[in-house]
């Protein structure tokens, strides 16, 4: 005769657990207080590691997070950038921040620079003799300022003759551009003049190349109606 066996027992029905939800509540905390002190993006890596997590659980809590800051309408937000996680200011508060921040400032980049960083960005990994190429002019002393403010670097060197060093643009390049790596630059195309444009400037410059007999009359006419200059004095008219 066997024993009775008894039926299993029903779930306990209680609260939910509140241990989860503490503990994915102190890890965000301690990604807005890691990312608040930072001077730099803090890459999701360096998050799992000092919050003993794994990457994928930073990131689906930083997502999270971002998409909070988002719907509450803050003036702030949460964005990846060169590869890690900062705060930085709503876009379109950027009237009011970059008043705050030029305030008094008078350092910023010149034409010249803007066109050397924008090609080593394009172009990279790149030399100083095909910048110069492009630009048509020296760009060493661009090139100086550009390294020295952080924005370019050396990133190798070309296996061609001479061994060129060959210039990359930097993270703080892409944290300036709140970019989070070089395949988010907008598209060169996006640039560029549509065909019936082109068209339009060719049409323009064979009007300006007229026929050379007709520019010959032209300066002819012009030159009658001018009246002659006046004679300058010559040496010995001037006593000398």
């Amino acid at each position: 005769m066997t024993a009775d066996v008894p039926p299993p027992a029903d779930p306990p029905v209680g609260p939910p657990d509140r241990a989860g939800e503490q503990h994915a509540h102190d890890l965000v905390r301690a990604i807005e207080a890691i990312v608040m002190v930072a001077d730099r993006p803090v890459e999701p890596s360096l998050l799992a590691q000092l919050l003993e997590v794994p990457a994928s659980r930073v990131e689906e809590l930083a997502d999270a997070l971002a998409q909070s800051y988002a719907a509450a309408g803050h003036g702030f937000e949460l964005v990846r950038v060169a590869g890690g996680y900062r705060f930085q200011s709503h876009p379109d508060l950027a009237p009011y921040v970059e008043r705050f921040v030029l305030e008094g400032q008078s350092a910023r980049l010149s034409a010249a620079a803007l066109e050397t960083l924008a090609i080593v960005a394009y172009k990279q990994p790149v030399s100083r003799a095909q910048v110069a190429a492009i630009r048509g002019v020296d760009p060493d002393g661009v090139m100086r300022t550009l390294q020295q403010r952080g924005y370019i670097e050396p990133v190798g060197k070309d296996p061609g003759p001479g061994q060129a060093v060959l210039y990359g643009t930097t993270a703080t390049f892409l944290e300036k551009l709140g970019l989070d790596s070089i395949d988010q630059l907008p598209p060169l195309a996006a640039f560029v003049p549509g065909a019936e444009v082109v068209e339009a400037l060719e049409q323009t410059l064979r009007a300006d190349r007229a026929s050379p007999d007709a520019t010959d009359a032209a300066d002819a006419a012009d030159a009658a109606d001018d009246p002659a200059p006046p004679a300058s004095p010559s040496e010995d008219d001037a006593g000398g």
